[in-house]
């Protein structure tokens, strides 16, 4: 799996890792380019960014979960490293649920930007049901990645309200735009996060609004 690497301090492993996910028709060199990597290094951050290139086919048949652990979580997690995040833009934030529910206790905590949240069908189910809270799934399928997702939110929203401690545990951000074009179904998401982990600002599913929220999240939850 082709990634580019960027270090803060070279040959030194810093305190914290964190995985970049591209969003559909992305590329890692988009988070260069758009000031992702610049913003870490301006703030003198103490952390690693690693960028996994993400191709559609590998997200559509879910080998892409495997390939991001077997090629980029493994290598990077035997380092040693005391925390791992890994942070989506639209796809690569679903990709980021997808993973964190397949492998928990991988990682420490997710970043979701205007995350794609499933079709029209799967998000239908949960509001129809009264939202995530509500919403009682029978079984899913392992392949079933979208609703998956839901139900992965849906119990780690509970373990984040009841402040319960676990090995398990994996903190979830999440910031978007108020004009997104899944700002709807993201707005349900939002309900079963914990507040000061939502960052709703005005705009659309565009990079200026996802570099003011990675700027945004990296003041609060890393700066001193």
């Amino acid at each position: 799996m082709r990634h580019l690497i960027d270090l803060a301090n070279a040959g030194k492993k810093a305190n914290t890792l964190i995985i970049l996910l591209p969003g559909a028709n992305h590329l890692p060199e988009d988070f260069v380019t758009q000031g992702f990597v610049s913003a870490v290094r301006q703030r003198q951050l103490n952390i690693d960014l690693v960028m996994p290139e993400l191709a559609f086919d590998q997200i559509a048949d879910q080998t892409v979960l495997r390939k991001i652990h077997d090629n980029v979580m493994q290598p990077y997690t035997s380092l040693g490293y005391p925390t791992i995040w890994i942070a989506g833009i639209s796809i690569g934030a679903y990709v980021a649920i997808a993973y964190a529910h397949r492998h928990p206790g991988q990682v420490n905590g997710l970043l979701l930007l205007a995350p794609y949240l499933g079709n029209r069908i799967t998000t239908g189910e949960i509001a129809l049901a009264g939202g995530v809270k509500a919403w009682a799934p029978n079984a899913i399928p392992d392949d079933d990645t979208e609703r998956g997702n839901w139900y992965w939110l849906k119990n780690h929203a509970n373990t984040a309200h009841t402040h319960t401690t676990h090995t398990n545990t994996t903190e979830v951000h999440l910031g978007y735009g108020e004009e997104d074009r899944f700002a709807d179904d993201i707005a349900m998401m939002a309900q079963v996060l914990p507040d000061e982990y939502v960052d709703k600002i005005p705009g659309d599913h565009v990079w200026p609004v996802w570099q003011q929220l990675w700027h945004n999240f990296l003041d609060k939850r890393f700066s001193t």
